[in-house]
C-alpha cells in the first residue's frame, strides 16, 4: 500500500498541492482571499483553470498555460494578480509508462514544447530518451495533454530536485 493511502486510511489528511494560476498568493494566504467567484476560469482562453475546494488549480489535462495573465485580469479580490512572471514553480517530470522509455520511438511531450526544455539523449540500439531540462521548464504543461500514456505529471520544482 502506498504511503500517501496509508496515511488517508490511518485518519490522517494528505495535503496535496496544485499547480496555481500565474500570480496567485501563496497557498496560506489565499484561503481567506478568493472568494470561489471562479472570474479567473472564465477569463481563461486555455480553459485550464479549475476550482478545486474553493480554490483555482490549473489542470494541464485540457491544455497549457499561457501566461496571458487575463486570471489575473478578472480576479476582483486580489487573490489572483496580474504576473510578468513566465514560469511556474512546477516542472514536468516523465514517468515509466513514456512510450521511448519503453523502446517506442516517441517525441510529442518535447514537439509542443515552445521552452524546448525536453530534449531527446540518445542511446545506442534504442529511441531517444526525453530528458527534462529544469533550467528551461516554465512549467506550462503544453507537453502534458498531447502525451498517448500520460507518462508526463508536474511536481513542485523542491520535489524535482530532490
Amino acid at each position: 500500500m502506498q504511503p500517501q493511502r496509508r496515511l488517508f486510511l490511518l485518519g490522517r489528511v494528505v495535503s496535496r498541492t496544485f499547480p496555481r494560476p500565474p500570480g496567485t498568493l501563496p497557498d496560506a494566504d489565499l484561503a481567506s482571499q478568493c472568494d470561489a467567484c471562479g472570474l479567473c476560469a472564465q477569463a481563461c482562453p486555455s480553459h485550464i483553470i479549475v476550482m478545486t475546494e474553493r480554490l483555482p488549480r490549473l489542470d494541464f489535462s485540457a491544455g497549457e498555460c499561457t501566461f496571458c495573465q487575463r486570471c489575473g485580469e478578472a480576479c476582483p479580490t486580489g487573490a489572483i494578480r496580474p504576473s510578468e512572471e513566465r514560469r511556474l514553480s512546477w516542472q514536468a517530470t516523465i514517468g515509466a509508462a513514456c512510450l521511448a522509455i519503453r523502446g517506442v520511438e516517441c517525441r510529442t511531450c518535447g514537439e509542443h514544447c515552445d521552452a524546448r526544455a525536453i530534449r531527446f539523449r540518445p542511446v545506442a540500439g534504442r529511441p531517444r530518451l526525453p530528458e527534462v531540462d529544469p533550467e528551461s521548464c516554465t512549467g506550462c504543461g503544453a507537453c502534458m495533454a498531447p502525451c498517448p500514456t500520460a507518462a508526463i505529471e508536474f511536481n513542485p520544482m523542491t520535489e524535482c530536485t530532490a
